[in-house]
């Protein structure tokens, strides 16, 4: 029999098919399923254009070189996400969950440049314009050259540039403009690149910076084609939960700078701030021995943040005692338990445990395994430590402590903000780190039990 050949093809991950769907039956996207007969027939048919003197291609030694300039956007924390501010020409997307701020920020940043003498185009597809303007009124955002337009149609938007000549054009959202030249919905995979690719071309071509704001699913992740992605220069998330004023952005590529910084912000009423030394945001007021608590110095991108753990343990009569935690994860706060039962000797499995940290910080990394150990043992022993006790390390199934990336860092953190005495992998065992923070904790020895 003759081999059958599949006539569609998936462009974004390359599955392929014998008939054309509407959603690739791999990666789920919609709308991305072409005729692959007519890509190869389309390939064919190019024919190699000769190329100038001017466009030809040279060694990569004769190149010359131009250094990537950055002009600040007035907000500090945003430019240490970005590497040192906004560059010319540059495309940058921001994303982030429904009401976590993104409009807020980027009116923040269409006021500070505009008031540097900057020319803002502000276009917002998803609201009015005296909606924007009633915003920008209770922040404090009111710039006579800030421009504001309500446009969904992309070659409105263009025209909008062209009338307004900005020097920093910002577009809520990518998902919500259009284009007439092709058919479907926007926010569908075709239009989003279509838009994206023609906000790209007019910021490279002129020299002007284009911030865009990217909706994202379910997952978290951001809606429409990967290839938005791949188009742009740098992405940057939003972060932050809504029962918590605290927000972070992160940049997840950046081909102007690094990508491990992050930038603290807090939500007001009257708009977002900065927040420069969020040190104390993840420590709780009292600063008083209470047992169940333990203090570690976390990493989040460059900086070193202390974050307090706490933990409380309740005699349970349940078959399945509970396991509640909040800004930890739950399986490495389980492996944690069933270390310290089997070689610290500490009896939990009889014990509802609840593991939390202060300021809805979410701690990912595995340094912060020696504090949450600490915290559980403390609250066991009813025991607590002196305020002066902060914890880095990493915990093995075998009980053994491992040092923690940054380890310089994190002491010279903790020494800045008074954590004089840290644990760390010097204590080799969760056993000997227990010792010694009992010991601190209690004028005699107390004894762990041996296996």
């Amino acid at each position: 029999m003759a081999r059958t050949q599949s006539n569609f093809r998936c462009t974004e991950c390359g599955w392929t098919t014998l008939k054309w769907v509407g959603r690739c039956g791999e990666c789920q996207a919609w709308g991305t399923v072409v005729d692959n007969a007519e890509n190869a027939a389309s390939a064919r048919a190019v024919a190699p254009i000769r190329v100038s003197a001017a466009r030809a291609a040279k060694p990569i030694t004769e190149v010359t070189a131009e250094e990537v300039t950055h002009w600040p956007s007035g907000i500090a924390e945003f430019d240490r996400v970005l590497g040192g501010g906004i560059v010319p020409g540059a495309a940058i997307l921001l994303s982030g969950e429904p009401g976590v701020g993104k409009s807020t920020l980027l009116l923040e940043v269409a006021s500070r440049a505009a008031s540097s003498g900057q020319r803002v185009l502000y276009v917002s597809a998803e609201e009015s314009v005296n909606q924007v303007r009633m915003r920008a009124a209770r922040t404090g955002a009111l710039q006579p050259s800030l421009c504001l337009a309500a446009e969904v149609d992309l070659a409105v938007i263009l025209g909008q540039i062209d009338e307004v000549a900005p020097q920093l054009v910002i577009v809520d959202s990518v998902q919500t403009v259009s284009s007439s030249l092709i058919d479907g919905l926007a926010g569908g995979p075709a239009q989003v690149r279509e838009v994206a690719a023609t906000l790209i071309r007019v910021a490279k071509d002129r020299g002007l910076p284009v911030l865009l704001v990217g909706h994202v699913t379910k997952d978290g992740t951001i809606a429409g084609p990967r290839l938005l992605e791949h188009l742009v220069d740098v992405v940057c998330q939003f972060e932050g939960d809504r029962q918590t004023s605290l927000r972070f952005i992160r940049a997840h590529k950046n081909r102007f700078g690094p990508t491990d910084e992050v930038g603290c912000f807090e939500m007001t009423g009257d708009g977002i701030a900065e927040v420069a030394d969020p040190s104390g945001l993840f420590l709780s007021h009292a600063r008083t021995p209470v047992s169940g608590t333990c203090v570690t110095i976390a990493i989040e991108g460059r900086r070193a943040l202390p974050v307090e753990v706490q933990a409380l343990i309740v005699a349970s009569n349940a078959p399945q005692p509970r396991r509640v935690v909040n800004g930890v994860d739950g399986s490495r706060v389980a492996m944690l338990l069933a270390v310290l039962e089997r070689r610290a000797g500490l009896a939990l499995s009889g014990f509802d445990v609840y593991v939390s940290t202060v300021g809805g910080i979410k701690l990912t990394e595995p340094g912060a395994d020696l504090a949450i150990a600490l915290a559980i043992a403390s609250a066991f022993r009813d025991k607590a430590f002196p305020v002066t006790l902060a914890a880095v390390g990493e915990i093995s199934l075998a009980g053994e402590i491992r040092p923690a990336s940054s380890a310089r860092q994190r002491l010279a953190e903790g020494g800045r903000l008074g954590f004089s005495d840290i644990l760390d992998s010097g204590a080799s065992h969760l056993r000997e780190a227990l010792r010694r923070a009992f010991a601190r904790s209690t004028a005699e020895r107390v004894e762990i039990p041996e296996f």
